[in-house]
């Protein structure tokens, strides 16, 4: 790579290689010129505003990229379904989303892109649900000319692993909801669980098909599970009678439903009492009672993902145990907190 050193005097009418940034602390961060502007005497004075006296005149060596064009192939191979890329701005190009939906990040991609020397990558959290436009990642490169062979490797490894970012879409799945515990069903007390269930199906992006509410009765709850799925809920939530007190069935109903468990408690609290099962393709939840009293729980983490049309494993669970604890701030932030991640 040549590089020749010009005063800003005597560059009127030359071309510049690459964006110059102006910042004005807590007002304005961005492009004061960009790539490909060819400097006018006006331009002079503004140069020197932003701390420029001199440009660069940049020649290209064989097998040399100029960091636009880098980060042009790079964005190409990262982004997956249902994202876009903006233009190379500032020697950036961000990840949007195309459309609203649950964020998929291949983590391990993007740790074997960052290895890359002179290669960024950064990114959200995976699993989160997004909007459209919303900004999801950005790619860069370190120097303003980088190696053939450096972006060569980041082709390679997105070749290797797949598109490293995507937006799954969220479908409207028919929940079907029931609520146990003889307290609630006698009129002991009122239930809570209903409100909840209504407003987080609503917001995830589901359709609650309906709340039925039954005593702690192990028949009785596996034939409204099985009820559920004669009438074409595609997802199965049973609340309360979760724990391992004797009076409390919940899991022996989905059990003799016949689903197969993949979790009974996961490590994340609130919800260490969780079940996840499948009656067929059918996600059966068994959700504890903390899904009425705690705004933000195991719920929020899986059912976005069973929404996407993920099958959950066991792997799955175990791996919400990292982040997985909830510190019950007084203002619930999420899912913009640590909680999940």
């Amino acid at each position: 790579m040549a590089i020749c050193k010009v005063r800003v005097e005597d560059a009127v009418g030359m071309v510049l290689g690459h964006d110059m940034s102006k910042i004005v602390p807590g007002e304005y961060k961005g492009p004061a010129f960009r790539k490909g502007h060819i400097v006018r005497e006006e331009d002079i004075p503004h140069l020197k505003d932003i701390g420029k006296e001199h440009i660069y005149l940049i020649e290209l060596a064989p097998g040399q990229v100029h960091e636009n064009d880098a980060i042009v192939r790079m964005a190409k191979v990262i982004a997956g379904e249902s994202v876009y890329s903006t233009e190379p701005k500032e020697g950036r190009i961000n990840i949007k989303a195309s459309r609203a939906g649950l964020l998929k990040i291949n983590r391990d991609a993007v740790v074997a892109i960052n290895n890359i020397e002179h290669a960024v990558l950064s990114t959200l959290h995976d699993n989160q649900l997004v909007g459209p436009d919303s900004l999801l990642a950005g790619v860069k490169v370190v120097p303003l000319v980088v190696e053939e062979g450096m972006v060569a490797q980041v082709e390679q490894v997105c070749a290797r692993y797949g598109p490293v970012i995507a937006v799954k879409p969220i479908h409207n799945k028919k929940v079907g909801a029931i609520i146990t515990g003889s307290e609630v069903y006698f009129g002991r007390i009122q239930d809570k669980f209903a409100p909840v269930f209504e407003k987080k199906v609503k917001h995830f992006g589901g359709t609650l098909q309906g709340i039925v509410y039954l005593p702690d009765d192990k028949e009785r709850i596996k034939a409204a599970i099985l009820e559920y799925r004669r009438q074409g809920a595609e997802i199965i939530i049973a609340s309360g009678g979760m724990s391992v007190d004797p009076d409390d069935v919940t899991p022996d109903a989905i059990r003799a439903a016949g689903a197969d468990v993949v979790s009974y408690g996961t490590p994340v609290l609130p919800g260490a009492m969780f079940m996840l099962a499948y009656l067929g393709d059918i996600p059966v939840l068994g959700m504890p009672a903390c899904g009425m009293y705690a705004k933000t729980t195991v719920f929020d983490l899986v059912f976005p993902r069973i929404l996407a049309g993920e099958r959950l494993t066991k792997a799955d669970i175990a791996v919400m145990g990292y982040g997985g604890l909830c510190v019950s701030c007084p203002t619930c932030s999420f899912p913009h907190c640590p909680f999940g991640k």
